[in-house]
């Protein structure tokens, strides 16, 4: 009986104004709050989270300057291949009419100097003389070849021949000419270099090899 009746009592604790008051052990812990330790994980977690989104993005932030600095690139290399399509639009039409300037050139070439009052060669002049001057319009150059030193960027040479009084490697003669469509070399001048001359007392292989048996025998 006293048994029931202290349970009673406990269970019917009031406070001063008759309140029940409930103990302090019948609270629990609601299993969803978090404990410390859980939160310094969870702290640890998003830093570690954080850290890995700021590479992520530092990373396609490089990667989108990379891809702009191409497309850049890219956009200047067509620019120019377009200027250049421009520029030089005109090129395969100078070179199909620079062999007929060089039949009219070679045929006033032949023109007997007592022949010049005739008046088909009066004629052939004047359409030398312009069709030059419209090649000079378009950009079109020569390239001055003769008694130059030879260069390959400019001179093809089609042969060699010794020449007393002039140094090696001299262009001595112009077989075609050579020309400029304005900074392009669009024909090399086809030459005749000059080549080093034999001194006397220089001698072949040839003959020091012919030399050198007829003293052994």
């Amino acid at each position: 009986m006293e048994d029931g009746k202290l349970n009673k009592q406990n269970s019917s604790e009031k406070d001063d104004n008759n309140i029940p008051v409930e103990r302090e052990e019948n609270f629990k812990q609601p299993k969803d709050v978090p404990s410390e330790a859980q939160e310094i994980n969870l702290s640890e977690l998003n830093t570690e989270r954080i850290g890995e989104l700021e590479k992520q993005n530092a990373e396609l932030k490089d990667a989108l300057l990379r891809k702009a600095a191409e497309f850049e690139n890219y956009k200047r290399r067509t620019e120019n291949d377009q200027l250049n399509i421009l520029k030089y639009a005109a090129e395969s039409f100078i070179r199909s009419i620079l062999t007929v300037y060089d039949d009219l050139e070679r045929s006033l070439s032949h023109i007997d100097e007592a022949a010049n009052s005739d008046s088909t060669a009066k004629g052939l002049i004047l359409v030398y003389e312009k069709f030059g001057k419209i090649l000079d319009a378009q950009g079109v150059k020569k390239i001055e070849a003769k008694g130059k030193p030879f260069d390959v960027h400019f001179h093809e040479a089609l042969m060699q021949q010794p020449a007393e009084g002039v140094p090696p490697h001299t262009v001595l003669d112009v077989l075609e000419t050579g020309y400029m469509y304005k900074d392009r070399v669009i024909r090399h001048a086809k030459v005749i270099v000059s080549q080093e001359m034999e001194s006397p007392d220089s001698k072949s292989d040839f003959e020091n090899n012919n030399e050198n048996s007829t003293k052994k025998d």
